[in-house]
């Protein structure tokens, strides 16, 4: 794991790209569809907004982020996609406002979280290296469903690396949300990245493994693009079945993308 001031780093680098994209759109260009069902542009930027708001309560404020937790319980499976609704109607310019304070309150709190300390969360605790992770997934998740749905492609850079390690950590997950249990051993994951070098996970003789683009797998983890779109492979019984459940995400098991 990469330490909280480089992931941070990372993470602003990766709003202000998702920024430059969205920032000059007209107000019709903020109600295009992407490629998730229901969702507008606005509804990919208000779920990131959202999302930091209420991580820097976390950050923050722990009492009130454990009252918020237990007042969405009875809506585990809703209230996240209700935020995102309550919030994508704010006009276009006063969204884009509130979304640069908010994440930029995130990135200065997480830099100031002490070593040592695990911060809340929706799931188990985490340091502030992998809530910044977290956050820099789906900022770049989000950020290629509004890139789909601009027709835009855009370069990968070396910022993927803690998108591929969530995705490669999050592997027993991917197994549990499913109902079924991870295998024993790990695998070897190879993944090529954007400047040719080779991005390594797990023991070099595991007896199963999977290979690729760095990209494409994390394409694949947060269920961007169908694994049969994706140049990523897996050697064994165990790798094969996981490239078709694994998700870096938290929550139940996503639809993906057709």
């Amino acid at each position: 794991m990469a330490s909280a001031d480089s992931v941070v780093e990372d993470l602003r680098a990766e709003s202000d790209s998702l920024d430059e994209l969205v920032a000059e759109l007209s107000a019709d260009g903020w109600r295009t569809e992407t490629p998730a069902p229901g969702w507008t542009i606005a509804h990919q930027i208000a779920h990131l907004w959202w999302t930091d708001r209420v991580a820097v309560v976390a950050v923050t404020d722990e009492p009130a982020f454990a009252k918020l937790v237990a007042e969405a319980a009875p809506r585990a499976t809703t209230f996240v996609d209700e935020g995102a609704e309550q919030l994508a109607v704010t006009p276009p310019a006063d969204m884009l406002a509130e979304w640069r304070s908010t994440r930029t309150a995130l990135h200065d709190e997480l830099l100031r979280v002490e070593d040592g300390r695990k911060l809340p969360w929706f799931g188990p605790p985490m340091s502030a290296a992998s809530m910044a992770t977290a956050r820099l997934m789906e900022t770049w998740a989000h950020g290629l469903d509004v890139a789909d749905a601009l027709e835009v492609r855009r370069p990968a850079t070396a910022r993927l690396r803690s998108i591929a390690h969530i995705g490669v950590r999050t592997r027993d997950f991917a197994y549990a949300v499913h109902g079924l249990t991870p295998p024993a051993e790990p695998f070897r994951v190879e993944l090529l990245a954007p400047d040719g070098q080779t991005w390594s996970w797990g023991p070099a003789d595991a007896a199963q493994s999977v290979t690729g683009s760095a990209e494409d797998f994390c394409m694949l983890v947060t269920q961007r693009r169908p694994h049969a779109d994706l140049d990523v492979i897996a050697n064994g019984p165990d790798a094969q079945k996981w490239l078709t459940i694994a998700q870096a995400f938290a929550g139940p098991p996503g639809a993906g993308r057709s």
